[in-house]
């Protein structure tokens, strides 16, 4: 073959769209990874296990046929802008975003690279996707958030004995932009269950403290990456005040808190494995339908419940998932 000829193929194999290239069997792919949570953090390590393994089954094993490179945000927002520029100009393939700041922070700097979110609520209404059937753009992904269950976690802190009748809800707005949708959830179900709904907004460790006054109520932690990277500082304030709480994920019962009823966020790492590897082989993020949670669990520390002095009905212990004795 001719000089010119060779040229004139690479430049053709150079110009390939991604559709083609992915069946390419020997090509080395890029999947850039921006979490809320810290690299050291034991939730973001779970996921990272969980991930790398999803992947795996489909056939994209790293540090073989695929690159991955992680970038943690530690809870802190203008450190997330920072780890978004720097995954941007690695030109990856596909984007993976854990957390609403990830996808915000990505959006605003590609239209282009597909983005795959996890762990994020309300996409629809945040301006991530135009709707779940047809995200439409370059985003897709799983949500980790369902209509009644802001409803549930106000049903549990009543069930416990002694009865709670007044509940503060604990969130941060500068990071919880979708806690309006939550509030009007809780205080319709409040109408019903005649309790008395408080929002009590936090920003801060001196914020999050003051909590430890709050003696005369429940509270309810609502979803957020700031009360996530804070939970240490939550848990001992709801301690030190001794009142029953419900928190939106697991971990908080794994170290000390109440109850939780979730999503399982191991599972939406799975599936969006799922959807990378469909990015990966040609498909279009506009394609491939934003999908809600499937899967929840019921967790309850009964340890934690002693020390509080509270009771928690035979009906609610049926139904956990996981209980801690």
């Amino acid at each position: 073959m001719k000089r010119r000829e060779v040229l004139a193929l690479l430049g053709m194999t150079a110009a390939l769209p991604a559709s083609v290239l992915a069946q390419q069997p020997n090509a080395t792919r890029r999947l850039g990874v921006l979490s809320v949570t810290a690299a050291d953090d034991a939730i973001g390590q779970a996921r990272s296990t969980t991930l790398v393994e999803a992947l795996a089954v489909h056939g994209w094993k790293e540090h073989d046929n695929l690159r991955i490179d992680w970038r943690s945000g530690a809870g802190d927002r203008a450190r997330i802008a920072r780890l978004a520029d720097e995954l941007i100009a690695l030109k990856p393939d596909v984007l993976l975003a854990v957390g609403t700041p990830s996808v915000e922070e990505l959006r605003r700097r590609t239209a282009t690279i597909p983005i795959v979110f996890a762990v994020v609520t309300d996409p629809v209404s945040q301006g991530f996707v135009e709707n779940l059937a047809h995200p439409g753009g370059n985003i897709t992904g799983f949500t980790d958030y369902d209509g009644p269950l802001a409803g549930k976690w106000l049903e549990m802190l009543t069930q416990v004995t002694p009865k709670v009748s007044r509940v503060v809800v604990v969130y941060n707005p500068a990071t919880a932009p979708f806690a309006p949708l939550m509030l009007r959830t809780i205080e319709d179900a409040a109408r019903t269950l005649h309790v008395t709904v408080e929002a009590a907004p936090v920003h801060d460790a001196a914020s999050i403290a003051a909590l430890a006054s709050r003696k005369d109520c429940g509270v309810l932690i609502l979803p957020d990456f700031f009360t996530m990277a804070n939970r240490a500082h939550l848990l001992a304030a709801i301690g030190e005040a001794r009142v029953p709480a419900v928190f939106w994920s697991r971990t908080f019962v794994d170290e000390g808190g109440l109850m939780s009823y979730s999503t399982d966020s191991a599972e939406q790492l799975r599936r969006a494995a799922f959807y990378i590897d469909r990015i990966l082989k040609g498909a279009q993020a506009a394609d491939l339908p934003v999908q809600n949670p499937t899967k929840f669990e019921l967790a309850i520390n009964l340890k934690t419940a002693k020390a509080l002095g509270v009771t928690l009905p035979p009906s609610l212990l049926a139904l956990a998932n996981d209980v801690i004795e």
